[in-house]
């Protein structure tokens, strides 16, 4: 039977209303066929919806409605409520999305040129034009137009990821984490695999490394310390599982991109573990994640470990991400040895996890860029990352002109605008801890908060997304710029535009 003291504690623990009010509440909630007939349904609906779906977001939108009056603090709170009003905004936002689009173009004024939750990386026009070219129609995607028949998507891009990365061969697949995931799962599926006990990372949204590792039906052998790990670990891993009958599928060295470890620390080399990888029969993969291509010290960022001279120092397998410091599309990249590439495209795995033809399409210039050197005049990244700062300041200087001009027009936006310095991070899990000196528009608002500003501006039809700091909103002109093209007479005029659209709203706010 329930134990009654443990009913009264659940009771006790879990707030609720008094008794009848829920249903002296609910009795406000229009009927379903009185929503279903409401204007703004069908005026955006218009008579060629399909059979149900007015009647699906009318019940939505009560559901929202329900929600909204239990939730209410009181019963007075849930009385005031203005049901018709509320019924209109939550009908609004379903119109919204179903006119689309959802998935829309910002301005990111955040300061991280590669930031996930904007889709890291802005693709170059050449990629752009490449995925319009071969999506419009058809694509030789998976046909050889020599003789006819059925071709391998994989095979298109290899000459350009040999060429590159130094590599005899290479897969691509839909993510960095997957291409891990492949590497894992096709040469270490059921036996051991030996990494760092500090390089057991998370990589981002609470995926972590063990749990990767675990997905791909591998057995965690850790080895060292979290701050320190010599390669003599991973020899002593290796003799220590064969004196109890196994042996381990690989070693696997994984690149702190997303965080720093200073001080008493020690990690071996590329070189070191590669060296007991061979002696000892087995592949040596390293995650490199980031998927640097060049010198980055030339742009004042840190050194990072290269794709090329991982392999050059012994690595079997490295894989990395497409849309880091590539500068590309979301895609992961596996490079290294044609037989253990071979394996890891012969697993079933490799299917799920492949590429549309999108991503070969927008992957091909971005790789051509690198090769021929022009990833600073064609990739968006790489441009930002090697603005200077006198063109900054060129343009911050146009941006506050511009405010200043808006405001002159449009009173009723109450703004100071000036220019400041900033900090830009590169972002995405790579360069953790370092910055790229930047410029700020700063904007204060003089009768709101900036909480509340920045609110405005990501509710522009174009949203701005800048930072709050203190009484201001920041928007960082190196992010804003990465994607831009270089246009900055196009990015003053998209902020003109934006201006006069809060200017409107406010006006209308204020019942001007």
């Amino acid at each position: 039977m329930p134990d009654p003291d443990r009913r009264r504690l659940a009771a006790s623990a879990t707030p609720s209303l008094p008794p009848h009010s829920s249903h002296a509440r609910l009795r406000r909630l229009p009927a379903i066929d009185k929503v279903r007939a409401h204007p703004l349904l069908r005026s955006n609906l218009g008579v060629n919806a399909a059979h149900d779906l007015p009647t699906t977001l009318a019940r939505e939108a009560v559901g929202a409605l329900r929600a909204e009056l239990l939730a209410a603090e009181s019963d007075a709170a849930a009385a005031a409520l203005d049901v018709d009003a509320r019924i209109a905004v939550h009908l609004r936002s379903r119109c919204d999305a179903l006119r689309g689009p959802i998935l829309r173009r910002l301005h990111n004024g955040m300061g991280v040129l590669l930031m996930t939750n904007a889709g890291r990386a802005p693709l170059s026009a050449e990629a752009i034009h490449a995925i319009a070219e071969a999506c419009a129609g058809y694509a030789n995607l998976e046909l050889d137009l020599e003789d006819g028949g059925r071709g391998s998507r994989q095979a298109l891009l290899q000459p350009l990821l040999r060429w590159l990365s130094g590599a005899e061969a290479g897969l691509v697949v839909n993510n960095g984490a997957a291409a891990l995931l492949l590497a894992l799962h096709a040469l270490a599926a059921g036996r051991a695999v030996v990494v760092s006990r500090g390089e057991l990372v998370e990589i981002g949204g609470s995926f972590r490394v063990p749990e990767v590792m675990a997905a791909a039906g591998v057995r965690l052998y850790e080895v060292g310390t979290t701050n320190r790990t010599h390669a003599a670990d991973y020899q002593r891993a290796i003799d220590d599982l064969r004196a109890a009958g196994d042996t381990p599928a690989l070693l696997l060295q994984v690149h702190r991109s997303n965080f720093d470890q200073v001080g008493f620390v020690a990690t071996p080399t590329v070189a070191e573990l590669a060296a007991i990888a061979a002696a000892e029969a087995i592949p040596l993969v390293c995650d490199l994640g980031s998927g640097a291509i060049g010198d980055l010290s030339a742009h004042g960022m840190r050194d990072e470990p290269l794709l090329r001279e991982a392999l050059q120092a012994g690595a079997d397998l490295v894989t990395a991400s497409g849309d880091k410091l590539l500068g590309g599309p979301q895609a992961g990249l596996l490079l290294g040895r044609l037989p253990w590439i071979e394996r890891c495209a012969k697993s079933p795995l490799a299917r799920a996890l492949r590429p549309c033809r999108l991503t070969l399409a927008a992957l091909e210039p971005t790789l051509r860029a690198h090769l021929l050197d022009r990833a600073e005049h064609e990739l968006p990244l790489w441009q930002a990352i090697a603005r200077n700062l006198a063109s900054l300041e060129a343009l911050g200087t146009r941006l506050v002109a511009t405010t200043g001009e808006a405001i002159e027009r449009a009173p009723a936006l109450d703004l100071a605008a000036d220019l400041v310095q900033s900090e830009a991070a590169i972002g995405g899990g790579s360069q953790a801890g370092a910055t790229l000196p930047s410029l700020a528009l700063r904007l204060r608002p003089r009768r709101k908060t900036a909480s509340a500003l920045a609110s405005d501006l990501r509710g522009l039809p174009t949203p701005w997304l800048g930072r709050v700091r203190a009484d201001a909103v920041l928007l960082d002109l190196r992010s804003l710029t990465c994607g831009s093209a270089g246009d900055d007479a196009a990015l003053a005029a998209a902020w003109a535009a934006a201006l006069s659209t809060l200017a409107a709203a406010h006006a209308v706010d204020e019942g001007l």
